[in-house]
């Protein structure tokens, strides 16, 4: 009799502490459970400047980005990951008085301080907004450019960010990413895994530039199509599995 209850009472103990740890899924955003998950690592949020600004201005860089995405006063634009704003005051600047910038970042203290610096300089064609992990939060139908420098390495869930994001392009705008050709947990993405994701949401490649004054490669992506459901996308690797999916060949 003592010998079954001790076993009674080990085997609800081992359930409990099952119970206690929290499975893949559980540890995701509620919000993302309906996607793939990315089957690759993710670098952790850097929380501070992919360079300084003045190294980034000497090599021209975000000009050189500025120019090979066409750029032009007037457009609306949004800056994803904007960290304290090095691309988002000189998108405001570019678009001019009769366009807009949306910086947005998951960070509230980085906007806080990106939210002085526009009121210090002031950009009155710059809104700012807090996203999640997974949704960039952005309007519907309201961008021509979105873009995303240095940041997408660190983008936990890209399948549900990128299904939320595509919906914010007005039709012929872009999604614009600007990263490093290194693993993803060494605070890059390789061209083809970034080419794989993109693609399975339903955007093609418009086009892809290295140049020095990048400090890697530039991607420019157009939708296409209709958009994937949730339970349509396919992940573009699984543990084990070589990333052959990828449109990049």
């Amino acid at each position: 009799m003592f010998r079954t209850l001790f076993s009674a009472a080990l085997l609800a103990a081992a359930l409990s502490l099952a119970g206690c740890k929290p499975g893949a899924d559980e540890q995701r955003p509620p919000s993302a459970r309906d996607f793939p998950r990315p089957y690759r690592p993710v670098s952790a949020v850097s929380g501070g400047g992919f360079s300084t600004e003045q190294a980034r201005d000497d090599r021209r860089e975000a000009q050189t980005v500025m120019d090979l995405a066409q750029i032009r006063p007037g457009m609306t634009v949004a800056d994803i990951g904007s960290g304290e704003g090095y691309y988002t005051v000189r998108l405001a600047e570019r678009v001019g008085k009769k366009g807009r910038v949306l910086a947005e970042d998951i960070d509230r203290d980085a906007l806080a301080r990106l939210g002085s610096r526009v009121e210090a300089e002031h950009l009155d064609n710059v809104s700012i907004k807090l996203g999640t992990e997974d949704d960039p939060k952005l309007p519907p139908g309201s961008f021509d450019r979105i873009f995303m420098v240095h940041m997408y390495h660190e983008v936990s869930e890209p399948y549900a960010f990128l299904w939320h994001l595509r919906p914010a392009l007005k039709t012929g705008g872009s999604a614009i990413v600007v990263e490093t050709d290194r693993p993803t947990n060494q605070h890059g993405i390789p061209p083809k895994q970034l080419f794989c994701e993109f693609e399975h949401v339903g955007f093609r490649l418009a086009e892809f530039v290295r140049k020095p004054e990048l400090a890697n490669y530039y991607a420019r992506f157009e939708a296409v199509g209709k958009r994937p459901e949730p339970h349509e996308i396919e992940p573009c690797s699984k543990p084990g599995e070589a990333n052959d999916k990828s449109a990049a060949g």
